[in-house]
């Protein structure tokens, strides 16, 4: 029999998780220590197969627990350990541009392959490589996608929208969702110059009286986001929303696309945060039953 582990931090979409697998749920004990260490206690009598779901934002701490609780888990007599992360953290470094830099996606990566059996995760971040198992050399890493997701709920939404990517790197998702059901599409040409410091031009594509729908993996700071939508307004489009997996909107990211007119900032339960409107934890759970099957 499985069982789903969850943290107090991420524990409805875990609770979720362990709903659709239909298995029992049960929670890790975090104690956090005055000086910042944490104390975690695990349940007793954890089966041969164990399934831990946390989200590895703001990461830091919660790899340290993970750490904790996979060892401890092993220690008790689990055989196997699967990790259901919604977002994954530490994959953009995936190259030391300067000398001394910390490659931090292959650092991590073997991190994980040392304490996980299998690691998935939705729509990871990921440049000069074409599978998760590159960065995390476990025996099953999996990268799913966010995209059937998307494409249901704005199909609740419109009958007819134009999608647009704000960079080269969104081209897989907006293709994905943009083909099934045979909407217009384009992807805008992006420069960055820094953290806060994009440019971004838009092919010429008919906007007018249209509803306009940005999708990208990561919303950070909202800087590629807003540079996006300054192109678009001009043509005077119906309404315009952005959709994206992963949501931190960081410092006034929310406020500065609302004052442009942006009408609908949409996002997954990848990631906590005031913008979730659609779930991505049926994709993961079919995509475990998959595992446990094969």
């Amino acid at each position: 029999m499985n069982l789903v582990l969850g943290f107090n931090n991420y524990l409805l979409p875990a609770q979720q998780l362990a709903q659709c697998l239909t298995v029992p749920f049960k929670q890790v004990d975090c104690h956090q220590f005055p000086d910042g260490e944490t104390k975690v206690t695990l349940p007793s009598g954890l089966p041969k197969q164990l399934i831990i779901c946390q989200t590895l934002n703001q990461p830091d701490k919660k790899l340290i627990e993970l750490i904790l609780v996979a060892q401890t888990a092993r220690e008790q007599g689990v055989d196997r350990i699967i990790l259901v992360a919604p977002y994954l953290c530490y994959m953009r470094q995936d190259i030391a541009f300067h000398t001394g830099e910390a490659v931090s996606q292959k650092i991590i990566g073997k991190l994980l392959s040392n304490y996980f059996d299998a690691v998935l995760t939705i729509d990871p971040h990921l440049h000069r490589i074409k599978h998760l198992s590159e960065a995390i050399p476990t025996g099953q890493a999996l990268a799913l996608y966010a995209t059937s997701a998307m494409s249901d709920f704005i199909k609740q939404h419109f009958a007819n929208p134009v999608i647009i990517g704000p960079d080269e790197e969104s081209m897989q998702w907006v293709e994905a969702i943009a083909n099934t059901d045979q909407w217009h599409y384009t992807i805008a040409n992006k420069q960055r110059f820094g953290d806060k410091d994009v440019s971004v031009t838009l092919d010429d594509i008919n906007l007018t009286n249209r509803d306009v729908i940005i999708v990208d993996d990561i919303a950070s700071t909202g800087r590629t986001l807003e540079q996006t939508v300054k192109q678009i307004l001009p043509q005077k489009p119906s309404s315009i929303s952005v959709m994206v997996t992963h949501a931190f909107f960081v410092d006034d990211a929310i406020e500065r696309l609302h004052d442009l007119g942006v009408a609908n900032i949409w996002s997954s339960d990848s990631v906590l945060h005031s913008t979730n409107a659609f779930s991505v934890i049926e994709i993961l759970a079919q995509a475990v039953k998959n595992l446990s099957a094969t």
